[in-house]
């Protein structure tokens, strides 16, 4: 053995021995009491941890609806109770039923407009918000574009304040194919120029660019559904909402449908239960600011609705002819390929289908009235 290696085998035996006398300078009674100390932090670590993930698991998450006692908006509400949200429901009530809204959701009848809206966010304070609540009918836009700007636009801002205030990760809002005007090509994609010619269609576009500003200067993220002509079930009546809940109404008061042009215009008709979907898989699917078409891809004359109609009724239909609406447009109806790609969502219900279930449950909801006004 050389020196050096004897040296070192020296220092090592000494090292060897120093450890020895201090382990039994200390008792074993302590080594075993810091070994259960340290397993008792660990458990406490490892239940602590636990519970925090249990509770993450457990803890439904909540999903503010305006409108939400509305035609698209109840329909939106029950599928997320469906899919097993926490659903809140803000709704005034001027057009929408308290009837449509689900049980198991909270419901306040106040105006997005009103101050009141950052005390519902204060308490229940939402993930996620679904903004469908607006003024829907052209014609009233063109009547009174003042109302017109203050539910769709100053509504907005006054919801996506409090969505600021309040820390909400993410907002769909119902848009409207309005903002594309007469369309230069069909179908219309998204990047078709944006020729509003009406109220209505620049405040939905007014609405979409705020959007933008709170997800640039705040951080909220959003998805713009411009949605075709939506029909179904719950669907108001009057000719000021819908051509189909009004023509299903004239049918079934045996009076004449009214049609407004010469009945050649075209519109993209989208069932509502298949809006209903897409405005979950918006909220569920990982998105960064993204404005997708919705409707069926599927054009249909007015003329050709009404002759659908008289099939369902068994009737012919007296049909009368007045001047074409102001603001109204000739023909529409949306390509729908970037929601069909992004967000795996496409139209399940075909339109003879979808009008028969809508005809259906508004015969049923006529006698439903007739009942109750006995």
């Amino acid at each position: 053995m050389t020196r050096q290696g004897s040296i070192q085998g020296s220092i090592g035996m000494r090292r060897v021995k120093a450890r020895k006398k201090l382990v039994k300078k200390i008792p074993v009674w302590k080594i075993i009491d810091r070994k259960i100390d340290e397993l008792f932090k660990l458990h406490k670590v490892l239940s602590d941890e636990v519970s925090r993930l249990t509770r993450s698991v457990s803890k439904k998450q909540k999903v503010l609806v305006t409108g939400g006692a509305g035609f698209i908006g109840s329909h939106i509400v029950d599928l997320l109770i469906k899919k097993n949200y926490d659903v809140v429901v803000v709704d005034n009530l001027s057009s929408g039923k308290k009837e449509f809204v689900n049980k198991k959701a909270r419901f306040y009848s106040v105006d997005i407009n009103s101050d009141d809206l950052n005390r519902i966010f204060a308490l229940e304070e939402p993930d996620f918000v679904v903004h469908a609540a607006a003024q829907i009918s052209v014609i009233k836009a063109m009547e009174d574009p003042k109302f017109d700007a203050y539910n769709n636009i100053v509504g907005t801002i006054n919801l996506l304040e409090a969505c600021r205030k309040y820390h909400v990760r993410k907002i769909v809002f119902l848009s409207s194919s309005a903002v594309y005007g007469d369309p230069d090509y069909l179908p219309i994609d998204e990047n078709h120029p944006l020729k509003m010619i009406s109220p209505y269609g620049i405040s939905k576009h007014t609405a979409e660019h705020y959007l933008y500003v709170y997800y640039h200067n705040y951080n909220i993220d959003y998805v713009v559904l411009r949605l075709a002509n939506v029909y179904g079930p719950r669907q108001g009546l009057g000719r000021t909402i819908g051509v189909i809940p009004s023509f299903i109404q004239r049918f079934l008061e045996d009076k004449p449908i009214i049609i407004y042009g010469d009945g050649s215009q075209t519109r993209d008709f989208v069932f509502v239960g298949d809006v209903a979907e897409a405005v979950v898989m918006a909220l569920e699917r990982p998105t960064i600011r993204k404005i997708f078409n919705l409707g069926s891809q599927t054009e249909v004359s007015v003329i050709g609705l009404v002759r659908r109609l008289e099939k369902f009724f068994n009737k012919k239909a007296k049909i009368e002819f007045a001047p074409a609406n102001t603001g109204d447009i000739k023909r529409m109806v949306l390509l729908i390929d970037n929601i069909r790609k992004e967000l795996g969502w496409k139209p399940r219900t075909n339109f003879d289908a979808g009008l028969k279930m809508t005809v259906e449950w508004f015969k049923k909801y006529k006698n439903r009235q007739k009942r109750k006004n006995k």
